[in-house]
Formats: structure tokens, C-alpha cells, sequence
């Protein structure tokens, strides 16, 4: 059986990509609990967490496509940690990848391109919130240097029930 190997380019998101990347971000609303958002939203709803990420600064936005189709595969963000002055050099960072392209080493290449892109920023930690479980997602931080920090038990309710959050960080 041979797996299809599929040639993948990374690169900034703009503002074209703002319905496919909505689309794959509401696969993660309705059917997981990935994010505690609950509520679906519309491209425009979600136009302005993508202008919140230009393509240079601390807050980044990593697009990967399928380099024949242009389909985008996923993507990875740096985000404000917290809003207070004093977190400007912490980063929160996440990956959302279509729901068939996983196992493919996409998120890899995200988090390669979004680190080299964060090289030269004010930056000294990254932190990622891994809802449990999700053992994919802690080896492929654990991967990039993140190490595990605490868990918040039962901070979200979704689906009827509560899930814990592992936190993970990595020094930039």
C-alpha cells in the first residue's frame, strides 16, 4: 500500500486564504475539543484574528498549501500569551490542519517555518495548550523543544463534559 505523498509549500497567510482557513477552524469548533470556541463563525467574523497577524512581528500567521492544488492543508499561528504589557515577549502558538492531513508531516513543517519566521523577534518563550488527550499533538511540541509545565484540570466544558489542558513551553 503506498501513501500518496503530497508536495507541500508554507508560506504567510493573507487575506484570500480567510474561507478555507474559517473552514478548517470550524472543523475544530463543531467536532472536537481542540478549541473551546463553541460556536461556528463566518469568514468575516473571523477577518479580524487575521489581520491580527501580519507577516512580520511576533504575531505570525504559516499557511501551508498543497503546492499543485493550492489547497490549504493547515496552519499554524503565534498569538498574544496575555494581553498586560509585560507578556509582549511570550507568544502562544497553535496548529490547526485539515481534518485529512494529518499524519503527513504538516504540522512539522508549520511549526519549522513559524519558528524561522519568530527567529529574529523580541521573543523568549512560546507556549502551547494542548487539550487532553491528544498525544499527536504533545510529540510533536515535545519535537520542537516545548516541555510540559502543568495541567488545568476541568477548565473547559464542551460536548457536555470537562477537559483538561496541558501546557507546554519552549524558549525562542
Amino acid at each position: 500500500m503506498s501513501v500518496e505523498r503530497t508536495e507541500v509549500q508554507v508560506r504567510p497567510g493573507v487575506e484570500s486564504d480567510l474561507e478555507a482557513l474559517t473552514d478548517i477552524y470550524n472543523h475544530y469548533v463543531r467536532e472536537t475539543p481542540i478549541t473551546f470556541d463553541t460556536a461556528v463563525f463566518t469568514p468575516q467574523e473571523r477577518r479580524p484574528w487575521l489581520l491580527s497577524h501580519p507577516e512580520d512581528g511576533p504575531h505570525r500567521l504559516m499557511v501551508a498549501t498543497d503546492t499543485d492544488s493550492q489547497a490549504i492543508l493547515g496552519y499554524a499561528t503565534s498569538s498574544t500569551f496575555r494581553v498586560k504589557p509585560a507578556y509582549a515577549t511570550s507568544v502562544e502558538v497553535t496548529i490547526y490542519l485539515a481534518p485529512d492531513a494529518g499524519g503527513r508531516g504538516i504540522g512539522t513543517l508549520l511549526y519549522k517555518a513559524l519558528f524561522e519566521a519568530l527567529a529574529d523577534e523580541d521573543l523568549h518563550r512560546a507556549y502551547a495548550g494542548i487539550t487532553q488527550p491528544n498525544e499527536a499533538s504533545a510529540r510533536l511540541h515535545e519535537r520542537f523543544g516545548f516541555r510540559y509545565v502543568g495541567t488545568y484540570r476541568e477548565v473547559g466544558r464542551k460536548f457536555g463534559r470537562y477537559w483538561d489542558v496541558a501546557w507546554y513551553e519552549k524558549d525562542l
